[in-house]
């Protein structure tokens, strides 16, 4: 009501602008990365670095022993092993914290106290995402990059913009800097070169969301048609990264390269080829609402939903929507790696992904809220993993409280190199195989 309709002399003792009492909260990311990721507790006493071994699969046997060799003690039987690899999980400690004095704080317009509250703990799960992304994407963008600059003539090194997925190949399932005993095939334009050293700049101008620039040095000359700007760089173990209309590299993609569901379907099929087990009955796919804008325009996409009862579940809210045909859920994030076109003004490259159950392996240490971690002067409750903290007043006038929020732990990629032709026929020869990226226009 306006204060216009009172009388004019009640006017002047009724208050205008009074602040209203409760604190409007502030747009909220899309998150949902972590839940990709497979738990485990980080045990107490036994150092701040995990190895974990995973044991590989033996070929299956398709030649019957043969009567003239089946004699003495071995029956003409050679002994074999299993192979395995070796991945590494490292805690790290997180923490961020704020202040309220209890006494100014009862002047103001709404429980400041709740409000720290709620503000700290989103904070902690979009920071613990974006954890998980940045351990996820660094896995995936391994060997795939360009070259960046031309080179003059025809000469063993080449300048590329990303030099992840080049440094190391595992050996015996560990992984071991690239050099001349331990090369790495790598595809440059057209041919394939021999891998034996890589080198990071100094400084650092790569193009890639957390990549590192650097130089391939090359067992033999590059020739100038390989080595010229823009050519693709590919290691013969690189992850398996998709883009519309067979582009090669992110520098290629162009204004009409949108997202359909060519490309969706065709990350599915990388991730069966080599026996990528879902998570509760499908697939992650993560995909900012640009991305699904595009995929939701593509023909195909549509086609595959008239008439049917789950189209109506496609904006169902606070839901990843599942399509059984598809197999998979897609899940709208707004924490998506963005990187503006390398050469083409105001594009941007987009990034979904569609991950499979054990993508990222999740390490909380156990020793998080144990009494002499969190002591009993404090609050201290236990969320998803997360140490929520209201620690008692300590100052002279026992007047201001410190509200904060903790983690310990790590997350990372796991490898799957012992996954290969002789075990999954149909597997692919990349390091990392539970998760395929797809770059688009949008």
């Amino acid at each position: 009501m306006s204060i216009s309709n009172f009388p004019a002399a009640l006017q002047p003792i009724i208050q205008q602008g009074f602040l209203e009492r409760e604190f409007q909260q502030a747009l909220r990311s899309r998150i949902g990365y972590r839940a990709c990721a497979d738990r485990e507790d980080f045990a107490v006493g036994i150092g701040e670095t995990l190895t974990k071994t995973r044991a590989g699969l033996r070929p299956a046997v398709t030649t019957p022993l043969a009567a003239s060799t089946n004699t003495n003690l071995d029956n003409g039987l050679t002994p074999g092993s299993w192979n395995v690899e070796q991945f590494t999980l490292t805690l790290n400690h997180y923490a961020a914290t704020m202040d309220l004095n209890m006494v100014t704080s009862r002047v103001g317009i709404a429980s400041q106290f709740l409000q720290n509250a709620y503000v700290n703990g989103e904070q902690a799960a979009r920071s613990l995402d974006d954890l998980a992304r940045n351990s996820l994407f660094g896995a995936y963008f391994g060997g795939n990059t360009r070259v960046r600059v031309t080179i003059g003539s025809a000469g063993p090194q080449v300048a590329v913009d990303d030099i992840r997925g080049f440094s190391t190949g595992f050996v015996n399932g560990v992984q071991q800097s690239v050099s001349s005993g331990n090369p790495l095939v790598v595809t440059i334009g057209a041919d394939v070169y021999t891998l034996v050293g890589v080198g990071p700049d100094a400084t650092n101008v790569s193009t890639a969301p957390g990549g590192q620039s650097g130089v391939l040095t090359l067992a033999s000359n590059v020739s100038v048609s390989d080595g010229t700007a823009g050519s693709t760089v590919q290691a013969a173990t690189s992850s398996l990264i998709l883009r519309p209309n067979a582009r090669t590299n992110t520098g290629l993609l162009t204004t009409g390269d949108t997202l359909s569901m060519t490309n969706i379907l065709d990350a599915v099929a990388g991730l069966r080829v080599n026996a990528v087990p879902d998570i509760d009955g499908a697939y992650n796919c993560y995909l900012d609402p640009i991305s699904a804008r595009q995929l939701f325009a593509d023909q195909d996409f549509q086609r595959l939903f008239i008439g049917s009862t789950s189209a109506n579940e496609i904006f169902r809210p606070g839901q990843g929507v599942i399509n059984e045909f598809l197999g998979l859920r897609f899940v709208l994030t707004t924490e998506s790696f963005l990187q503006p076109h390398p050469s083409i003004t105001g594009a941007i490259v987009r990034r979904p992904i569609v991950c499979g159950q054990g993508a990222l392996i999740e390490g909380d240490f156990a020793g998080m809220a144990a009494d002499d971690v969190a002591p009993k002067d404090a609050i201290v409750s236990l969320v998803d993993n997360v140490c929520m903290v209201t620690r008692e007043p300590v100052d002279r006038l026992q007047q201001i409280i410190a509200q904060s929020w903790y983690w310990i732990g790590g997350f990372c990629a796991p490898s799957d190199t012992t996954t290969n032709s002789l075990t999954v026929p149909t597997s692919t020869n990349a390091n990392f195989k539970r998760a395929v990226m797809i770059e688009h226009m949008g």
